[in-house]
């Protein structure tokens, strides 16, 4: 009702006068966020013209920061003619969280991935944490993003992982294991064009380590490699989405473009790969949530068994396993329905049932093998969602996936966060 009321207030002001003016923008309800920082990401300023078109831009713009849970603003007038005091009302989110990925599949396949960040690093918005991830091996990581570091629109991210896996390589209808080791590091510079849009570009040194393990041999691939190389990224990221704690509504768009090319005389040629992610979300009454990933994937059509696409449990397919399978292309479909079972005060039950469906280009082949039956995979199943509406993505995840393809598997899969 009082956001009625203020809606009602600011459209007879802005209509019964010409010269309405912001006299101050004033921050409520925030404990840890900054209020320097509201004002700098906000477009209503002290001075300007009151438009409720920008008051609402900035609305969204705050419940999409991970500190904040709810906003909403209003509208006073002041004791000085066509001024007006506005108000953003903040509902903080906790912001230091913990992260947990666990999966399983039919073959008694176990890995874990455990971190902890703070989303709201000295109130500012800033992005900093890390994880341990055992997958056979033990991997770690750090990062840092500070999306408004110098102002509204421009930030910096760094990233230090190193990550070991046991990966699946395949070549000739034959698979060998390897141990795999990748060393990078990531500086990337972030560029908000206007409330929708924003671009990230940067670089990635790193190196890669292949060690053969087990499986397969062939004369044409190594069973040792370590190759050196530079990643130039670009980033485009469009964002329609609107939240109401755990319901989204909109479209996204998310474009990722890289060139990858080795630093030292070890002769492997260079290669291009992009993917492009549409979201769309759709709420359906009070509980339902109909969410919709669509992934179209492609990459240089080299020949090799290292191909950059994978078929993965926590990627793409819940309960396929642990990269499965690689190509230099990918078509992957993601949709579920997500329904509130139960809400109350902070916290909401949630279970969904789910489809997910993909199909690749095998290396060096060509774009007909996205119908070839043995490289076309579809899993439904159902899960559960857990949901802490006052703390930023607390949600956690179970689902179950079976394969109703030929060969497939089925699994577990547990995450913090919904799976898209």
């Amino acid at each position: 009702m009082n956001r009625i009321i203020t809606l009602l207030l600011l459209s007879f002001c802005c209509s019964s006068f010409s010269q309405n003016i912001v006299a101050d923008l004033k921050i409520q309800g925030n404990k840890k966020l900054k209020s320097s920082l509201v004002k700098k990401i906000s477009n209503i300023k002290s001075g300007v013209a009151l438009d409720s078109s920008v008051i609402e831009e900035d609305i969204r713009l705050l419940k999409l920061l991970p500190s904040v849970a709810h906003a909403y603003y209003q509208v006073f007038p002041t004791e000085v003619s066509s001024k007006f005091n506005v108000y953003y009302n903040v509902e903080e989110n906790f912001t230091i969280i913990p992260s947990a990925n666990i999966y399983t599949t039919n073959d008694d396949e176990f890995a874990y991935r455990l971190g902890l960040y703070e989303f709201n690093l000295f109130g500012q918005n800033m992005i900093f944490g890390g994880f341990y991830q055992k997958d056979i091996y033990s991997s770690y990581a750090v990062n840092f993003r500070a999306q408004n570091l110098f102002s509204r629109s421009l930030g910096l991210a760094m990233n230090y992982q190193n990550l070991t896996t046991r990966e699946p390589v395949f070549f000739n209808r034959r698979t060998a294991d390897y141990k795999y080791n990748n060393e990078s590091f990531e500086v990337l510079g972030l560029y908000q064009i206007n409330f929708s849009n924003r671009i990230e570009f940067g670089v990635n040194y790193f190196t890669e380590d292949y060690q053969y393990k087990s499986g397969a041999t062939d004369p044409n691939v190594p069973q040792a490699l370590v190759v050196r190389k530079m990643l130039y990224k670009l980033i485009y990221d469009y964002n329609a989405l609107n939240y109401d704690y755990q319901s989204v509504d909109g479209f996204r768009s998310l474009l990722n473009f890289q060139y990858v090319h080795a630093r030292d005389d070890s002769q492997l040629p260079g290669f291009l790969i992009g993917w492009n992610d549409f979201l769309y979300y759709k709420r359906f009454g009070k509980n339902g949530n109909w969410a919709n990933r669509v992934r179209l994937g492609l990459a240089t059509n080299n020949k090799t068994p290292f191909a950059p696409f994978s078929v993965d449990n926590n990627v793409n397919l819940r309960g396929v396993g642990n990269t499965i399978d690689r190509g230099t292309a990918a078509i992957v479909v993601n949709s579920e329905y997500r329904y509130t079972l139960y809400e109350k005060n902070w916290f909401v039950l949630q279970g969904n049932a789910f489809v997910d469906a993909g199909t690749w280009r095998n290396p060096g082949g060509n774009f007909s093998d996205f119908s070839d039956s043995k490289n076309l995979r579809v899993y439904p199943g159902l899960g559960l969602r857990f949901i802490h509406k006052k703390i930023y993505n607390a949600i956690f995840r179970i689902d179950y996936g079976i394969g109703v393809t030929p060969n497939a598997t089925q699994g577990l899969v547990f995450g913090i966060g919904q799976y898209f």
